[in-house]
């Protein structure tokens, strides 16, 4: 993709090779001479090298890969990044509904298809219609979808293109661009939930180096009509503006990013969120509290037994977290020595394994309770010739990753979700 100032001149889409699978052209200021660029840059380096974005002679270059393409931007002078990224990933979710997968024979296989979106979802370098539903609307032309089963299968149903007959829906060119009118659902329903993903960095002293959470609020609609919405939050930016005493716990949130539906200026003003919600599943906001947190599984990997021949683990996971509650689909991850061999494992609860090519060995527990311990015992051999790089795994982290439903870390509060719409259902 190439900008000048905040809009973009140019879309490409490159294989693993550096060739052009198909471009778009917006403003005519593309030079052939981008893709060696990006080829130099990208391509040759080593991958500890590369960055996503970086700048050559007052060009600067934006780009992802998905699957075995690249999709590249390119800017003169200083383009904001942010919408460069947020629109190639945008791009990237509406190719990957329309073919199943993004990939180079996807592309390939439906160029016209290919063409169609890059018009519609770009106005002269400018970022227009990117919701996948109104884009259905009017872009009905039949695309060769890729097979899960296999990469070069293909269902290769073709329809017939009905786009000249079709007439522009109202979305494409209204205020509210991402939802339709005269959506009718036979019951109406609206569901909000919370997920919180928690950083944590802890010391091999034990102490809590660094924590934040991470969460995102993902709602799904199914309600008629043009309904108007209202989502209060125990937020404490709330509270402090609008002046209000309450007993409850306030969360100071950072870094907040809504969904276009979102109306920014009264939330900069009054510090409320209300919308217009589109059509089904939907992430209504992200947000990140910086706050002290205990690590929820508290995991200690000891080497009890470290001779030239083998060496043995004791693993020990504890839950933190209250009795109600269980961690669902935890992994531990824990890192051993490059070059080991023979794993032999005990465990008193769920599975273990071995994954050589991420030297470290995966424990996996189905469901671990609040206020429980579990052990595992890990035992491994060595080769007779040592490895120099044998104790670098002393170095890298410990990883868990878990899910605990219905349990929030930052003590979030939903105070109240208010639906106004006009027929008054």
């Amino acid at each position: 993709v190439k900008m000048s100032c905040s809009g973009i001149s140019a879309i490409y889409f490159l294989d693993q090779k550096g060739k052009i699978i198909i471009s778009r052209d917006y403003r005519g200021e593309c030079t052939s001479s981008i893709t060696d660029k990006f080829q130099r840059k990208v391509l040759e380096l080593d991958e500890r090298l590369i960055k996503p974005v970086f700048t050559e002679r007052d060009i600067t270059y934006v780009w992802i890969k998905v699957n075995n393409i690249y999709m590249v931007s390119v800017a003169k002078g200083n383009p904001n990044v942010a919408m460069v990224l947020t629109f190639l990933y945008k791009l990237r979710d509406v190719f990957v509904s329309y073919f199943k997968a993004l990939e180079d024979e996807s592309l390939r296989d439906n160029f016209v298809i290919t063409y169609e979106l890059l018009d519609e979802m770009m106005d002269h370098g400018y970022p227009q219609i990117s919701e996948v539903k109104v884009l259905q609307e009017y872009i009905k032309t039949e695309a060769n979808k890729m097979s899960k089963g296999s990469g070069m299968g293909r269902d290769k149903k073709k329809g017939n293109d009905m786009s000249n007959n079709l007439a522009v829906p109202t979305a494409a060119s209204n205020v509210v661009s991402w939802r339709t009118d005269g959506i009718k659902h036979q019951k109406n329903e609206i569901f909000l939930d919370v997920v919180e993903k928690l950083n944590i960095l802890v010391s091999n002293k034990g102490n809590v180096l660094r924590s934040e959470i991470l969460a995102t609020v993902k709602m799904r609609s199914a309600l008629s009509g043009m309904p108007e919405l209202k989502l209060g939050l125990n937020d404490k930016a709330l509270f402090e503006m609008t002046g209000k005493q309450t007993r409850s716990k306030l969360i100071e949130l950072e870094d907040i990013k809504f969904h276009q539906c979102v109306r920014l200026n009264k939330f900069e003003s009054e510090r409320l969120i209300t919308f217009i919600p589109p059509d089904g599943e939907f992430d209504l906001m992200t947000y990140r509290v910086d706050t002290h947190v205990k690590p929820l599984i508290w995991v200690e990997a000891i080497v009890e037994n470290h001779t030239k021949s083998k060496i043995e683990f004791v693993v020990k996971a504890r839950t933190q977290f209250k009795q109600k509650s269980i961690a669902n689909n935890v992994e531990i991850i824990v890192p051993v020595p490059i070059d080991v061999d023979s794993p032999v494992f005990k465990a008193n609860v769920g599975t273990v394994k071995y994954v050589a090519d991420k030297s470290c060995m995966v424990w996996c527990i189905k469901q671990f309770p609040g206020r429980k311990e579990f052990l595992m015992r890990a035992q491994f051999g060595f080769p007779t010739i040592e490895d120099e790089q044998r104790d670098a795994y002393k170095k890298v982290p410990i990883q868990i990753k878990f899910e605990i439903p219905y349990f929030t870390v930052s003590g979030i509060q939903v105070r109240y979700l208010k639906i106004v719409e006009k027929s008054g259902y």
